[in-house]
């Protein structure tokens, strides 16, 4: 039997980055003790979600305090971790500075296996309950992330990539089983659109879809909506957090997405002599 104990762990973000990375901390060890292979960590782990902190959050990727906690652990413990995403500065040529959303892959030896910037940055104005712009601060990623393991190929995508069915399908395209989207929907999208965007990824690409956010911090400027999640690849919901912290360790049968495929073969049906979808190669 080919499995994969996963390890979420939708954790508390307050404004205090110290505070963040202990908290994160302390749920992978517990994650480890449990017998997790591979924890995952929120969006902005270590930083509250706020435009207003991204930039005084941020950390150049080679000097991050944030991340050199991350790889000593996975190290130590020898487990997988996805640092779900940070504030990533980057100097640029000119001596400007960019910010990106970016998650970091560490393997149980320490190494870093996978890096992905948020392709698709969350611009909304949902009239009356919510306006949030990233491009105030952040710049978009342009990579398509794919990760090797020894449990097969992961996609990565972070929370507003999910709506974009064209990345879920490039990345299984190019072999991915499993997809995951660090996120923190809030108390408008969340209750009407988490759920059912991770069972449709899910569905339309007959793989395992996990989602991780932070847990809800009502003190905070903007309130997460929890509820990290894992489908599996016949769409049904495997576990769910609700609001509060939690660790969700589970066990995932990889064996399933062989059988899914073979039982309803959707990826093997698609009719690419009418219309396919297609990775835009960067110059």
């Amino acid at each position: 039997m080919n499995i994969l104990k996963v390890a979420l762990c939708q954790i508390n973000v307050i404004d205090n980055k110290e505070a963040n990375i202990k908290e994160a901390e302390t749920y992978i060890k517990i994650a480890r003790d449990k017998g997790a292979e591979l924890a995952i960590l929120p969006e902005m782990f270590n930083c509250p979600y706020e435009n207003s902190k991204f930039r005084k959050y941020s950390e150049i990727a080679e000097d991050s305090i944030t991340l050199q906690h991350i790889q000593k652990l996975a190290k130590e413990l020898k487990i997988y971790i996805l640092a779900g995403s940070i504030p990533e500065k980057e100097i640029n040529e000119d001596g400007s500075e960019s910010i990106y959303n970016t998650s970091f892959f560490y393997d149980n030896n320490g190494k870093l296996i996978g890096k992905h910037r948020k392709m698709h940055l969350f611009d909304i104005d949902v009239k009356g309950k919510i306006r949030f712009k990233e491009s105030d601060t952040l710049t978009a990623g342009d990579d398509f992330t794919l990760v090797d393991t020894k449990w097969g190929k992961i996609g990565l995508g972070i929370c507003y990539d999910i709506r974009f069915p064209e990345l879920a399908r490039i990345l299984t395209q190019k072999g991915a089983r499993i997809l995951i989207y660090p996120g923190a929907f809030n108390l408008t999208t969340g209750p009407s659109h988490w759920e059912t965007l991770f069972k449709a990824r899910a569905l339309d690409n007959q793989v395992y879809c996990i989602g991780v956010s932070p847990a809800l911090n009502q003190k905070g400027e903007y309130n997460a909506f929890g509820h990290s999640i894992i489908c599996d690849p016949w769409g049904d919901i495997v576990a769910e957090a609700k609001y509060d912290e939690k660790l969700i360790t589970e066990i995932l049968d990889l064996d399933l997405i062989d059988n899914v495929r073979k039982d309803i073969p959707v990826l093997a049906n698609r009719r690419t002599d009418l219309y396919q979808i297609n990775e835009v190669k960067k110059e």
